[in-house]
C-alpha cells in the first residue's frame, strides 16, 4: 500500500476519533447541565414544602434521600460529649473545622447528627479546639435536612481515627462507636451567627447547580469538534483538489 494512502487513512481515523470524542464530551456536559437543572427544580420544590418536625425525620436511607434539602424545625438537647470537629474544611476563605454534634429529640427518639457550623483553625496549634458554647437545655433552631457530612480524601490509616478531631465521619461507624441510635441523615443548622451566638459561622455553600459552566464547556467541546472537522475537510479534501486543478 502506498505511503500516501496509509498516511491518509491514519489522518482520517484520527479525525474521526477526535470528532467522536469531542462530540461525546459536549453531549456529556449538556447531560450534566440537565441533571443540575433537575436538581435545582427538586431543591426549589422541597424548599417550598412546610418545615419537617423531628418526629417526621426518616429512619431508613431510602426515605432519607427523599427528605434531603427539606427545611426542618429542630428541637432537642445537645449531646456535647459526642461532638466531632471535622478537619480541613473551608468556609469564607478560611480553613478550619466543621463542628458536628448529635441532637437528642425531646421525645427520646433516635438522635440526629447536626452540622452546627464552621470554626477557624488556630494558626499556632492546629490541634487546639475552638471554644464552643453548648446550651444544656432544650434548643430550637431552623435548618435543612442533608446527607452525612461530605467525605474528604484520607489515607487508610486515618480512616479509623477516633477522637474529637477527625478527617471524616461515617454515620454507621459513629453510631456503633458512641452507642447512639442515629438517623441515616444529618441536619444543617442554618440560623446566622447573630441568632445563635455560639461562635460558629454558617455561611454554607449552595449546592453546585451552576449549569452555565457546563454549557460553556459543551460549547468548547463542540467548537473543537467543528474545528477538527473543518481542518480535515480543508486539508484532506478541498485543498488537494485545488492543487490538482492548478496542476
Amino acid at each position: 500500500m502506498p505511503r500516501a494512502t496509509v498516511r491518509s487513512a491514519v489522518v482520517a481515523l484520527a479525525a474521526v476519533a477526535g470528532v467522536w470524542a469531542t462530540a461525546r464530551l459536549g453531549l456529556w456536559q449538556l447531560d450534566r447541565a440537565a441533571q443540575k437543572q433537575a436538581l435545582q427544580q427538586t431543591l426549589n420544590a422541597r424548599a417550598a414544602l412546610p418545615p419537617l418536625k423531628m418526629l417526621e425525620l426518616a429512619t431508613t436511607p431510602a426515605a432519607a434521600a427523599g427528605q434531603h434539602f427539606r427545611r426542618i424545625e429542630a428541637a432537642g438537647r445537645w449531646l456535647p460529649g459526642a461532638t466531632v470537629f471535622l478537619d480541613n474544611r473551608q468556609m469564607a476563605g478560611r480553613v478550619g473545622f466543621f463542628v458536628v454534634t448529635p441532637l437528642q429529640p425531646v421525645d427520646g427518639s433516635a438522635a440526629v447528627l447536626v452540622q452546627r457550623g464552621f470554626a477557624p483553625r488556630d494558626n499556632d496549634d492546629r490541634t487546639r479546639l475552638p471554644p464552643l458554647l453548648v446550651d444544656a437545655g432544650i434548643v430550637r433552631f431552623a435548618g435543612h435536612v442533608a446527607p452525612a457530612p461530605p467525605q474528604l480524601y484520607e489515607f487508610a490509616a486515618a480512616s479509623a481515627a477516633s477522637g474529637a478531631i477527625r478527617q471524616n465521619l461515617s454515620l454507621p461507624a459513629f453510631a456503633a462507636e458512641t452507642g447512639l441510635h442515629l438517623r441515616p441523615l444529618s441536619v444543617v443548622q442554618d440560623e446566622p451567627f447573630a441568632a445563635v451566638p455560639d461562635g460558629l459561622r454558617r455561611q454554607w455553600p449552595a449546592p453546585a447547580v451552576d449549569v452555565q459552566k457546563h454549557y460553556g464547556y459543551a460549547f468548547q467541546w463542540f467548537a473543537l469538534c467543528a474545528l477538527i472537522t473543518g481542518l480535515y475537510v480543508w486539508f484532506q479534501l478541498v485543498r488537494p483538489r485545488f492543487h490538482r486543478a492548478a496542476a
